[in-house]
């Protein structure tokens, strides 16, 4: 899966879906996807007028939040672990160590409680 598919699927087809399995390069394309658009914002927008940038900063990560948690717990359904995990990330460093081991894991082949392989479409 590329950048702009990955992007068109977490934020259209995917928005708001906490149930499923998604690959590892949909999960990091997208994460590639809000820094850099966080970013450009920041600085951009930022450059230009303080106030504004720290708006549309805000209402970015707004916007971005719900998928941004989809993704992830969809990417933790894929090494088979619940989308709980995702709480972990509240821990100061240590829930971040975590989230980042777990989700630079190759998910489960086959098919397992969440749902089939995303990579092989096998049911």
């Amino acid at each position: 899966m590329g950048f702009s598919e990955a992007i068109q699927t977490v934020l259209t087809r995917r928005y708001a879906d906490f149930q499923g399995r998604s690959r590892r390069s949909e999960f990091w394309w997208f994460v590639l996807f809000y820094c850099l658009l966080m970013a450009a914002i920041s600085f951009v927008i930022g450059s230009i007028s303080e106030s504004l940038g720290s708006t549309l900063t805000f209402l970015a990560w707004l916007g971005l939040l719900v998928p941004y948690l989809a993704v992830g717990v969809r990417r933790l359904h894929d090494i088979d672990r619940t989308g709980w995990w995702i709480l972990i990330g509240f821990i100061p460093i240590i829930g971040a160590i975590v989230l980042i081991f777990f989700f630079v894991q190759r998910g489960t082949e086959g098919v397992n409680r969440f749902g089939p392989d995303p990579i092989r479409g096998i049911a």
